[in-house]
Formats: C-alpha cells, structure tokens, sequence
C-alpha cells in the first residue's frame, strides 16, 4: 500500500505563485508516489472569514479549478472539502480534550495571526483552529504532511498530540513527518513579506498577461541602487528570486545576476525577462484552467467525489477512535 498525504489550503481566494512553489510542485509529484488527500479547509476559513460566505463559497471553486490547472488529477488523488466530511469536526472537538492551553499559546502560526486580527472579532474558532488542523492531519492517518515552512512547529505539535492519543488510549495515529516545497518562503511584489493575499502582494496563477506585466513592473528590487549603473545586490531581491523559482533559462538569469551586480544592466530589463519567464509559465495553467471554468460540472464532480471518499476513510478512523476512547456505550451495555 502506499503511504498517505494530508495537505490542504483554506479557501480564502485564488491561488498564487508562492502556493505554487511553496506546496502545489510538490503535491504534483506525491500524487505519483502515495495515496494524497487534498484538503480545502473551509471550517478554519471561518475563523476569521465568518462573514464572508459568498466569498468562501467562490474561493472553494476557485481553488479547485487551480488545483485542476496546475496538474493535480482528481483521478490519481482526493479532492475533499472539509465540511462535506463532519468527522473532522468531531476529532478536533475531542483531541481538543487533550490539548493543554499552553500548547495553543505557544503556536507560531497563530501568534502572528492574532497580532494581524482586531482582538475584538476573534472568536473561540480561530483560537482552536491549530488542534482542527490537527485532527485533519490524523483523521486519513497521514504518513507525510508537505507544508511551508512556517507550518513546521505545527508538525510537530501533530506528533505530540499523536503520541498524547496513542499513549492513553493505544496506537492509533501515526506520528506524520513533514515536507518543506522547493522555495521555503517566496517574497510578495513588494519585497517586504512572503506572498499573502490579505496583503495584496501577489501574483495569482490566473492573472492574465497584462496583470502580470503591471505587478512585475511594479515590483521592490534594490532600495540601495539609485541608477542602473549602480552595483545591485542579488540576495533578497524578489525579482531575482522569482528568476531562481520560474525562469527555466538558466544560462539567461546567470547573465543577469553577473551584469547586475557589476552594474551593466538596468531593472526594467531585468523586469521584462522576468515578464516573459513568468507569461511562459502560467500560459498552460490559463489554458487549463479556462478548459476547467468552462465544465462546472466537473469540477463540483471532483468535490462531491473527493469528500465522499475522504468520509469512507473517516468513518473507518472515527469508529476506531470512539473505540479506543470507550465512546460505544451501548454496546457495552450486559
């Protein structure tokens, strides 16, 4: 049998390119090598988003039909909508059990998202989401969780909540190990943060050619430059980061790293190849996913089907867990 795979994304918008390299060009590849459940985590979008159903509603589609575009393959893996499987909902609520306050305090993830949020609309949701993102990590028995860097305390706070589990009630989940994508954390269009699309510094994998011309010509590069002459500095210049993740002609990005560094070529021409790299890239995914917006049915097809696969596994894990946990008591009854 092969192992198994939990990652997924709250539907919050569409995809961009940090999703891209940070998690999708893995899960392309996994889903040739183990058994991928591909989670859209709409329970914890409402955390923060509770009064943005219509967009929550958009954004699940939106997030499929990414999905679809980049490669993913509803055939080869699940697709699973996480309130389409009410299971998920039930083991974070009783995981939560065992989770000491503490170990939410100390969680990274939601340390900065509170320092983001008005205080005034956190619910008990959002500060609970970290043990939900648990119980979806464990409900499939997940052997690999690829996520981006910033979600490694999380692993580990997975595996210790594991362990808590299987150590007072007897084995049930694995302890998962985690997989970081090729570029840990790609820089937003301003230089300044990762790419986040609450802060508006993205580039989306279906933006069309002329929003992506607009955003690349915009972007941060060198504060310390002032002319073209000027010796650049490569580290920590998003331009020559989005280079290093996208453009496939080596021998050209190595060309303009050494000429800009000597001060011989200018930022828009760098800009404009990065322009031309980026188009190059996304052109299939805009075909793709034009074919995909086209067949709505299908794509409401891969949801309805993924989740009910996703429910056959949680059923099987639920029914051992209430099991283990004593929670059949009529069947215990003499």
């Amino acid at each position: 049998m092969k192992k198994r795979i939990l990652t997924g994304i709250r539907p919050t918008g569409k995809l961009h390119l940090g999703h891209y390299v940070g998690a999708l060009e893995n899960w392309i590849r996994l889903q040739e090598e183990y058994d991928c459940f591909f989670l859209i985590a709409d329970y914890q979008a409402l955390g923060d988003h509770i009064d943005e159903m219509d967009n929550i509603k958009i954004a699940v589609r939106d997030v499929v039909l990414d999905w679809l575009s980049v490669g993913l393959d509803p055939v080869k893996s699940t697709f699973v909508v996480q309130s389409y499987v009410p299971e998920h909902a039930e083991l974070a609520m009783l995981l939560s059990m065992l989770t000491p306050l503490g170990m939410l305090e100390r969680n990274p993830t939601l340390k900065s998202e509170r320092e983001r949020i008005s205080n005034t609309s956190l619910s008990v949701g959002f500060y609970t989401y970290p043990v939900s993102q648990v119980a979806d990590i464990l409900l499939p028995k997940a052997d690999l969780v690829p996520v981006g860097e910033d979600q490694l305390p999380h692993i580990e706070m997975t595996r210790e909540i594991a362990r808590r589990f299987n150590n007072r009630y007897g084995n049930v989940f694995p302890e998962p190990d985690s997989l970081v994508g090729r570029v840990a954390r790609l820089l937003g269009t301003d230089g300044q943060s990762k790419m986040s699309k609450s802060i508006g510094n993205v580039i989306y994998l279906s933006d069309d050619a002329d929003a992506v011309n607009k955003k690349i010509m915009s972007m941060y590069t060198d504060p310390t430059r002032l002319r073209a002459t000027d010796p650049g500095h490569i580290e920590g210049n998003p331009v020559f980061q989005y280079h290093d993740a996208f453009n496939t002609n080596t021998e050209e990005v190595n060309d303009l790293k050494e000429r800009y560094t000597q001060g011989k070529v200018g930022d828009v021409e760098v800009k404009q190849k990065l322009i031309v790299a980026i188009n190059n890239f996304l052109d299939p995914i805009r075909e793709k996913r034009n074919k995909y917006e086209n067949d709505i049915s299908f794509v409401n097809e891969c949801i309805e089907e993924g989740s009910a696969k996703g429910k056959v596994t949680a059923d099987k894990t639920m029914s051992e867990v209430r099991e283990k946990m004593g929670l059949n008591y009529v069947s215990s009854v003499n």
